[in-house]
């Protein structure tokens, strides 16, 4: 069985409070697929956005693949994602709503070899839900510390 190959977007974790999450495929070239399996993927500054009535994601870098020749792909280049009419008409309608968003939060392998990205609907955290977080993840990791002694 081939390993998991899976990238997460750990800020968005930490920016966004997550309403709802979509798994859409993802248009990519043979190069670009080859450099995902090789680890060079940065979420930095990755969002998505409506065209047309379709779905694009901007910002993912996927660097160049080292073997690729002539036929390389441009790291920052606008991917199609694949999702259903019916999830496409609901986040459209969502994303009209005043502090709501569509953001990228993990890059995965499917298991019959096709890239996959999980999406979520999402709305920015305020300062103070950002302190929370961080209160919640350090009291989590004091309560683990405790229970392996």
């Amino acid at each position: 069985m081939a390993e998991r190959i899976s990238y997460k977007n750990k800020k968005a974790y930490f920016e966004y409070e997550f309403i709802d999450r979509y798994t859409a495929g993802i248009v990519l070239t043979g190069t670009e697929i080859k450099s995902i399996r090789d680890g060079k993927v940065s979420f930095t500054d990755a969002y998505c956005l409506f065209e047309n009535r379709e779905l694009w994601l901007r910002g993912l870098h996927i660097s160049e693949y080292k073997e690729g020749s002539y036929n390389n792909h441009l790291p920052k280049r606008e991917r199609k994602l694949l999702l259903n009419r019916r999830e496409l008409n609901k986040l459209e309608g969502k994303i009209k709503e005043k502090g709501l968003t569509i953001i990228p939060i993990i890059l995965f392998i499917g298991d019959k070899g096709l890239a996959k990205m999980e999406i979520a609907l999402a709305r920015g955290k305020a300062e103070f839900d950002k302190r929370e977080s961080i209160k919640k993840k350090d009291s989590d990791r004091e309560i683990d510390r405790l229970m392996k002694r």
